[in-house]
């Protein structure tokens, strides 16, 4: 299974998240993108569920000398969530991955700052809050998101992505109300390479994104 990009990809998965909302298992909907990548897929959720669309910046803490290893993530201010098996595989501690952590926070902030224009973040207790990503591999940043989003009491907590890891899906469903990810393949490497065309996506096109959706 190919998608031929996030566009597609997020209409396939607005409809099974439809036929939820029909049922009735959906109410009061808010749809947090993790950006970049995720806004693209949750701009076709949204707007199949008419909602609003926002997004949440969950930062991966990357390896200090190979940083697309991810080893945690970080989100708001809260301290970084770590997966201690690879810190203790890798030989990491706090001192070594501090500078990193500082790095990505400051990153975090100006995205942050740039994404919301001056508006507060979206008010979650009680609402059904579907976050979305273009793909689960690993699983730090949406792990970190879900936690997030919990501790602000949402009355459900779904997380939407169309394709992933299904280990890391299945870890993930002690995270999550529900875990949508429709493709599940057996020899899932990485997210891109289900998609034809994954571009990488510019803060332009987050904030084009979520424009589009503010003026539904």
């Amino acid at each position: 299974m190919q998608f031929h990009d996030r566009e597609q990809a997020g209409r396939e998965l607005a409809a099974r998240l439809r036929i939820e909302q029909e049922k009735g298992m959906l109410p009061d909907p808010l749809v947090l993108a993790l950006p970049r990548g995720g806004v693209t897929v949750a701009r076709e959720v949204a707007s199949a569920l008419g909602a609003p669309l926002d997004v949440l910046v969950v930062r991966k803490i990357g390896v200090p000398y190979e940083e697309e290893l991810g080893v945690g993530a970080i989100v708001g201010d809260d301290e970084p969530l770590y997966d201690q098996r690879s810190l203790d595989q890798l030989g990491l501690g706090d001192a070594e991955l501090a500078p990193v952590v500082e790095r990505e926070r400051e990153e975090l902030r100006r995205r942050e700052r740039l994404y919301r224009e001056g508006r507060p973040a979206p008010e979650v207790r009680g609402r059904t809050v579907i976050v979305v990503d273009d793909g689960l591999a690993t699983g730090s940043t949406a792990r970190a998101a879900l936690r997030f989003v919990r501790r602000r009491r949402p009355g459900r907590l779904v997380l939407a992505v169309p394709v992933g890891s299904p280990q890391t899906a299945d870890r993930l469903r002690a995270e999550a109300d529900e875990v949508l990810c429709p493709h599940r393949p057996s020899d899932f490497m990485a997210v891109g390479a289900f998609y034809e065309e994954f571009e990488q996506l510019t803060d332009d096109d987050v904030l084009r994104a979520l424009h589009t959706a503010a003026e539904r």
